[in-house]
């Protein structure tokens, strides 16, 4: 099991930026890798479910671990095939806008290959 932490920042609210985490339906408007998200409720909670479809086609299954609002803080595992990632996500508020921390545990060849993507999807999150 390999461990891999991501960071930015930007110019969107941290108020912003957690509606955009806790609301599945906004996921593929910052995350270019997603296309769908298939879930039942508007906003996730602890023990939310479902299935995000990638940009190829590729559903991969969910569930969510944690959600502290206050905090600003969410973890949630994902599992596609045999490969299975836990995502720990954390909003800040900074001068100017907001920050971000995403720390994936998975098999390193997984996280190799999902860090681009990851680092291309935070940026976008962050902007106005």
């Amino acid at each position: 099991m390999a461990v891999l932490t991501l960071r930015a920042e930007g110019s969107a609210s941290a108020d912003d930026v957690w509606l955009r985490y806790v609301t599945p339906a906004r996921w593929p408007s910052w995350s270019p890798q997603i296309r769908a998200v298939h879930v039942a409720e508007d906003r996730i909670t602890q023990g939310t479910r479902g299935e995000i479809v990638s940009l190829f086609g590729i559903t991969a299954a969910f569930a969510v671990e944690s959600v502290d609002e206050e905090r600003r803080q969410w973890v949630w595992r994902v599992r596609l095939g045999p490969v299975r990632l836990r995502l720990h996500h954390a909003v800040m508020t900074r001068p100017g806008g907001s920050a971000t921390t995403l720390r994936i545990e998975g098999p390193a060849v997984a996280l190799a290959a999902y860090a681009g993507p990851a680092r291309w999807a935070l940026g976008r999150l962050l902007r106005e």
